[in-house]
């Protein structure tokens, strides 16, 4: 699990994770932190390293300091149901050919731009073009090379998408991580989609046509049903995706335009995402 400032939050992500029913290993790779998250992380985890710059690097050296023939990244803002870690150990033994495994996500959080941050995720449920694959078994990780450490955002994507060129299949279990949103501000989550839009040219580049879909999320146009249903936090949701897709805009021209600045993070608990969990 790597962190930053993750106080809010990393908690009862911790308890969580060691209250699953499988028997798990927990590295938590900590970016410095001075609000006491690296206090909370060493009163629960296995590990805890102080690394950096950034989630990529921080989440491939959580994963070589940890033994676990099975790989799960969990941000720090994220709460697991129990049986995460079993279903993953069973699928992965069912399916030899499953190199990843998406955990199904949902989102919880206060105020109204939350709710309408819930509603896209539920729109994004099932769908392979959207859905990110957070749990990897060892060999397809260590072959792919981990995490590319240029990229920060579009990275969730690109992992699975090369090991699905190198032949391996990416599966799926029927547990939820249940994302902690808070009270969203549009003024933060501009600045985060601008931080993340730095390196979604990269991005592009190498996957073309398929990343061009991911990154436009078209997963909002193919449940219209949605809407109807819930109109007033529908519109809502299509202004809070104008305001990301204009800082990913701003971001990626910034990136055309000069070197990328990297380190600081889009947000406090941001940059303190996943970092192995990993199943014994």
């Amino acid at each position: 699990m790597p962190t930053r400032t993750s106080i809010r939050t990393i908690e009862a992500c911790l308890a969580s994770i060691r209250a699953q029913t499988e028997e798990v290993e927990i590295i938590v790779v900590d970016n410095s932190s001075d609000d006491g998250t690296r206090e909370a992380a060493e009163s629960v985890a296995d590990t805890v390293i102080t690394a950096g710059p950034e989630r990529s690097a921080q989440r491939n050296l959580g994963a070589a300091a940890s033994s676990g023939r099975y790989v799960v990244f969990i941000d720090s803002d994220m709460v697991l149901d129990p049986e995460i870690a079993a279903e993953v150990a069973v699928e992965f033994e069912r399916s030899p050919r499953a190199g990843a495994l998406v955990l199904p996500e949902v989102s919880f959080g206060s105020g109204f731009w939350a709710r309408c941050k819930i509603l896209e995720k539920e729109l994004y449920l099932g769908d392979p073009r959207v859905e990110a694959a957070r749990a990897f078994r060892r060999e397809a990780f260590d072959h792919a090379g981990g995490y590319d450490t240029t990229l920060t955002g579009p990275e969730d994507w690109d992992l699975p998408d090369r090991l699905r060129a190198a032949g391996w299949e990416i599966g799926r279990i029927r547990a939820v991580v249940r994302h902690d949103e808070g009270r969203l501000r549009l003024a933060e989550t501009f600045r985060k989609k601008r931080y993340y839009g730095r390196t979604v040219v990269p991005y592009l580049a190498r996957h073309g046509r398929v990343g061009a879909h991911k990154a436009a999320r078209t997963a909002l146009l193919r449940r219209p049903g949605r809407f109807v249903r819930r109109p007033a936090t529908s519109f809502g949701l299509l202004g809070l995706k104008a305001v990301e897709l204009g800082g990913l805009v701003v971001g990626m021209t910034e990136a055309r335009r000069g070197p990328v600045e990297r380190g600081a993070g889009p947000g406090p608990e941001d940059p303190g995402p996943a970092g192995p969990a990993t199943t014994a």
